[in-house]
């Protein structure tokens, strides 16, 4: 019996596709309009195929054609379009040219006709004016034939296993002859950042590591979370298709270079508390994680958020304790570079947060998800080191279809320590 099928149609570098494969879904097709995270994708999903382009320039007819599924039923399409603008008295939000991805994210499921749909967003639609725009996302979807599961809910990854405070908001629906689901309710158990990162090597011991985002290495791994995502054991409620990789080699660590400082404040700065001058957390390995953000793309200045500092050496995280946080898997690999490796963690949903929602949709769909038989090769690792060029190139898109920064041409790339302001 084949697997249900999704689609994501804003899907970054794939963190709710992970979560919907893991619940037993097969990802036909990801719609990301950025090369880089595009390329991500593919490296990560080889069996899904990631469409490069906006939703403003597809129609359901094309998902349909380039993701090869024909006329076959989606079972679900999934996604979190930006939002931006928000209404002022008299004006609907949904007719502001800012919200135009939220309205195509409504027209593909109305073209798609998925048994269900899934929107995430932020927490902040739910508070004061901006409600308003739920409304009428709610109404619009009504109007497309879906029947919305009320009241929407804004869930904490923290209380789905995920070692992060990060509140999203879900709003699920059901085709008007599908049976509603139900939205998730929390774990039992709390995952701590010491259960997610203690056993990681620290990277400042391995030199290669300030020209390679990985090494190959040996290291003991007692926590059963930190276990399950370096594939050690086999977490019981992962439908996911097994990955090739080698679970000796570290991935996504590259070292960032601190003044001696700067290394002292770290190690001064309480477990739990702010650094003073860096306004950086400095992580307890007895709890969870801040939100991890994103940092701002190439056309608002390619800054790179802030990030805490690890709970136990003198310096900030890496791309895998970070990614660790987020529950990727370490088979996962985000670009080479930090910035554009932090920047795709901070956009994402964590994959157990997306797994638990749509383990309400496979539950509602009455399919008992089964696990895939044999492991899949993972893409080409060039993929993650491409830049925005070749990134578009590979997939013939402009490179221009992410606005990139204007620079002054005294302007110098900024390869300095980023952590002394």
């Amino acid at each position: 019996m084949s697997r249900p099928i999704g689609i994501d149609l804003f899907a970054g570098a794939g963190g709710l596709s992970l979560g919907f494969e893991q619940a037993g879904f097969d990802i036909a097709a990801a719609i990301e309009i950025d090369p880089i995270h595009c390329a991500t994708h593919e490296y990560n999903f080889p069996k899904t195929k990631t469409i490069c382009a906006s939703v403003v320039d597809l129609s359901g007819n094309d998902i349909r054609i380039q993701s090869g599924i024909g006329n076959r039923e989606i079972d679900v399409v999934f996604g979190g379009a930006p939002c931006q603008g928000f209404s002022m008295i008299g004006k609907r939000a949904l007719d502001d040219n800012r919200n135009q991805l939220v309205f195509h994210y409504v027209r593909l499921v109305h073209e798609l006709k998925p048994k269900y749909c899934v929107f995430e967003n932020v927490k902040g639609l739910t508070l004061g004016k901006h409600s308003q725009f739920l409304t009428e996302l709610i109404d619009a979807l009504g109007d497309a034939g879906y029947n919305v599961l009320m009241p929407y809910k804004v869930l904490n990854a923290s209380a789905f296993g995920v070692p992060q405070s990060r509140e999203r908001l879900f709003l699920m629906a059901a085709r008007k002859d599908q049976v509603l689901p139900e939205y998730p309710v929390a774990a039992k158990d709390c995952v701590t950042v010491g259960d997610a990162i203690a056993d990681l090597p620290d990277v400042n011991q391995h030199r290669a590591l300030e020209n390679s985002d990985s090494v190959k290495l040996q290291w003991k791994t007692d926590s059963k979370y930190a276990r399950c995502l370096r594939g050690m054991i086999k977490d019981s409620s992962d439908y996911s298709y097994r990955r090739a990789f080698d679970v000796n080699e570290l991935t996504c660590s590259s070292i960032t270079e601190h003044t001696e400082t700067s290394k002292a404040r770290f190690l001064a700065t309480t477990p739990g508390q702010t650094e003073k001058i860096s306004r950086f957390l400095r992580l307890s390995l007895e709890g969870v994680c801040n939100t991890l953000r994103a940092g701002t793309d190439s056309a608002r200045g390619a800054h790179t958020s802030p990030r805490p500092i690890h709970p136990v050496y003198p310096r900030v995280l890496t791309v895998r304790e970070a990614a660790r946080l987020h529950s990727y898997p370490d088979w996962f690999r985000m670009h080479v570079t930090k910035w554009h490796g932090f920047r795709q963690i901070g956009n994402s949903v964590p994959p157990l947060l997306g797994r638990a929602v749509a383990s309400a949709v496979i539950q509602a769909l009455g399919i008992q998800p089964t696990i895939p038989n044999g492991t899949i090769k993972l893409g080409d690792p060039a993929l993650l080191a491409m830049n925005m060029g070749q990134a578009a190139s590979y997939f013939s898109v402009l490179r221009t279809v992410i606005a990139q920064r204007n620079r002054k041409p005294s302007e110098t790339s900024k390869t300095a320590d980023l952590f002394e302001k």
